[in-house]
């Protein structure tokens, strides 16, 4: 039995237009008419986010306002498990895309209410877009008088063509400007409020990063150690091939795993530190080597300093001293002689 095909599906294929890609995803985009959601490409292909969490995030701004979108009620929902709804929750919350708060209602009923944002990034410039509402109230003052001055049939009249403009422009404006009506937001004004708490969760898109550490140097580079060093690196496409670094990389890496041996290090034990648990492939060996070089340093030895023993001078007797000379015994005896001495 042969597999059915959606002949719709290859129709409209062959009237794309221009050539079609050898590979990879090919799309037909029909434009939707109604029941549809805008999702932007931040939420779509966020980087931090995993699949399970954008495809919360999509069902989440696709319910409409007030629908409970708790744990439990979307487990009830939807196929996925209570644990794997909290797991997508954590996720979007620690992103600011979602933030859970308790809040005590006018009857003393304490609720969870669960604000959700689809793009938490324009929530760090709340002052630009709240900064035209302010300017609103300055119409009324220049329209009102307008509409008691300017008489119906003034248009009609050749000469008043001029000045007829103005009051003409403002005369639509003033039924806009009511007392109650660019009032009647305000309560939603808390809301953005709200999303300040999470606000600094979100770093900013331009903000710097940090530097880099350097490449660990040793406090002499030997020229056994330098050879040593090339010779481990030289050799690590031998035990992996996929870390294969030219001649030039050798050269910059070896101050590196000379650090690694001025710390005792075995040269086994550095080929281990940089070979296991490798993601695969590794597209940048030289990178992918000097991080671990970097990240993984092992901490200088710690060295005790040894007392040596000394051999007293006065009874021959063993004695720890960094210096040789008389025991402690023959010190106190030398020192009682001379005070009878000096009585």
């Amino acid at each position: 039995m042969d597999t059915p095909q959606n002949t719709a599906l290859t129709r409209a294929l062959t009237e794309l237009p221009g050539p079609l890609p050898a590979r990879g995803v090919i799309h037909i985009a029909i434009r939707h008419t109604d029941r549809f959601t805008v999702v932007g490409n931040d939420l779509a292909q966020h980087p931090g986010l995993s699949t399970t969490a954008v495809g919360f995030a999509v069902r989440i701004q696709s319910l409409p306002q007030g629908t409970e979108v708790g744990i439990k009620a979307l487990a009830a929902r939807f196929p996925e498990g209570e644990k794997l709804v909290a797991a997508a929750l954590r996720e979007l919350e620690a992103h600011g895309y979602l933030q859970r708060a308790r809040t005590r209602l006018p009857n003393g009923r304490i609720v969870t209410r669960t604000v959700f944002c689809n793009q938490p990034t324009a929530l760090l410039r709340p002052r630009a877009a709240a900064a035209p509402p302010q300017q609103a109230p300055a119409a009324p003052q220049v329209t009102a008088p307008a509409t008691a001055s300017a008489p119906a049939p003034a248009p009609a009249r050749g000469p008043a063509l001029t000045p007829a403009p103005k009051p003409e422009h403002h005369a639509p404006e003033a039924p806009v400007p009511e007392a109650p009506a660019p009032q009647t937001p305000a309560p939603e004004a808390p809301v953005p409020q709200g999303h300040a708490s999470f606000i600094p969760l979100v770093p900013p898109p331009t903000a710097p990063k940090p530097p880099r550490p350097p490449l660990p140097r040793p406090r002499e580079l030997t020229p056994e150690l330098e050879r040593i060093s090339a010779a481990l690196l030289s050799d690590l496409h031998h035990h992996s091939p996929e870390f294969t670094l030219s001649e030039e990389h050798v050269h910059r890496l070896v101050p590196g795993v000379a650090a690694w041996l001025e710390r005792d290090s075995h040269p086994d034990t550095i080929r281990h530190a940089l070979t296991t648990n490798a993601p695969e492939p590794v597209k940048y060996p030289y990178q992918f080597v000097k991080h671990r070089l970097t990240a993984l340093l092992p901490p200088p030895p710690h060295r005790t300093t040894v007392t040596p023993f000394q051999t007293c001078d006065g009874c021959e007797r063993a004695f720890r001293a960094p210096t040789p000379g008389h025991c402690r015994d023959c010190r106190t005896g030398h020192a009682h002689e001379d005070q009878q001495a000096a009585a």
